[in-house]
């Protein structure tokens, strides 16, 4: 339960869903709620599946790639650290979109896979997430349908901030988001951290 939770806290602290709603919400300005309803399934269905596969096959990937445990632990550990500081500070450190992605935000009709699915909701943060987890995981066929029914809790959690964002937004509004974001980042950079310490004890002690 100890890791499962820890997993659900990462998990949905990178994705970030509570500060997804105002992106949303500037993304579908003037939309219909039928457009809004659809571009939020059909973002975390995609989100969900990319998810799955990363999940079901990072064990493999790892071994594949002769890439040791512990290393994986730092790199993901200072990709995680990078993502935290963004969140913190309020900076734009590449993670998410460039100015030539948002820009072709502009000019497309179906925001569902781009920029929805990747890279605000599946995006590096919970691409290497999902890998750190399940790629340093022992065969245990429990502990991989929970850590699968930890995704889809976040995933479905997201789904209904992005289904209710006009009342979430007017609620909150992108003040009340950006304290958030800055609280969870905090979080996520202490995780991060752990990460490293893990693994560089692995790899030198």
């Amino acid at each position: 339960m100890d890791e499962l939770l820890k997993f659900f806290v990462l998990l949905f602290v990178v994705v970030e869903p509570v500060t997804l709603v105002p992106v949303f919400a500037s993304l579908t300005d003037g939309a219909s709620e039928r457009y809004r309803r659809k571009m939020s399934i059909k973002a975390v269905t995609v989100s969900g599946v990319v998810l799955a596969l990363v999940a079901l096959a990072g064990a493999w990937f790892i071994r594949m790639m002769g890439i040791s445990i512990d290393a994986f632990r730092i790199a993901g550990g200072v990709m995680l650290f990078l993502i935290a500081l963004e969140m913190v500070f309020a900076r734009e450190s590449g993670t998410k979109t460039t100015s030539e992605e948002k820009n072709e935000v502009q000019q497309r009709a179906d925001i569902s896979v781009f920029p929805l699915a990747f890279p605000f909701i599946a995006g590096p943060g919970a691409l290497a997430t999902v890998l750190l987890t399940f790629g340093t995981l022992k065969p245990d066929a429990l502990m991989t349908v929970g850590l699968l029914a930890v995704i889809a809790l976040v995933l479905l959690i997201t789904l209904a901030l992005l289904l209710l964002t006009p009342l979430v937004h007017r609620v909150m509004g992108v003040t009340g988001a950006h304290v958030v974001s800055r609280l969870t980042g905090v979080v996520l950079a202490a995780l991060a951290v752990q990460f490293m310490i893990d693994g560089l004890k692995g790899a030198f002690v």
